[in-house]
């Protein structure tokens, strides 16, 4: 299943609460930096396409200097995305392969409305969470600027656009205890859709 939601919904936390019940994790972002990795063949690609510049002293991958380049320019983006994602997808195939045959698998895709992943996944669940309660959260917890908050937020797919791919829908405007029993609920669907035969 695939697992989203916008900047500061609180996936993480739905997710954290997922692999407690027993879920198997394969994230998007974790995997995205591993490929990326000092000595991987997917460093070399990028510094291949956008010179050593991108390298931080320690030859890890500047993120920062190259968020600079690829986010102010589509074409360079694309470029970057042509590198990075193969190499993602095929990562987590490798890591659902080799998961057990009736686990339940979590794929966490921070941009899956945004890039048109809804279809690749069984069952697509959004952790949701109203606007407000989102920006509260970035600017509180992450210690983000009001306005740097509200312009990451922007740059996502839209509350209804989320909403509309969802099969499932985790509300996240509740107390932590309410999310644990929400997701609890959520873990037994995931379990007996995993162990029914399908059609």
């Amino acid at each position: 299943m695939g697992l989203t939601g916008g900047i500061g919904a609180g996936k993480s936390e739905v997710s954290r609460l997922l692999v407690e019940h027993g879920a198997v994790l394969i994230d998007a972002d974790r995997i995205a930096r591993e490929v990326v990795a000092p000595g991987t063949p997917g460093l070399a690609a990028v510094v291949d396409a956008f010179g050593e510049d991108v390298l931080a002293p320690d030859g890890s991958l500047d993120r920062p200097r190259l968020g600079s380049i690829v986010f102010t320019d589509p074409q360079r983006l694309a470029v970057l995305n042509s590198i990075v994602h193969p190499l993602v997808g095929h990562r987590s195939r490798a890591l659902e392969e080799a998961a057990p045959k009736d686990a339940v698998v979590v794929h966490d895709v921070p941009l899956l409305t945004e890039n048109g992943l809804a279809a690749l996944y069984d069952l697509v669940v959004v952790v949701d969470a109203r606007p407000e309660t989102q920006l509260d959260r970035l600017v509180r917890l992450r210690g983000m600027t009001e306005e740097d908050a509200r312009a990451r937020m922007a740059a996502q797919a839209s509350r209804d656009e989320r909403l509309a791919i969802a099969d499932i829908v985790i509300d996240n405007d509740v107390p932590l205890e309410r999310l644990e029993l929400r997701v609890a609920d959520v873990w037994a669907d995931l379990v007996r859709r995993a162990r029914t035969p399908q059609e």
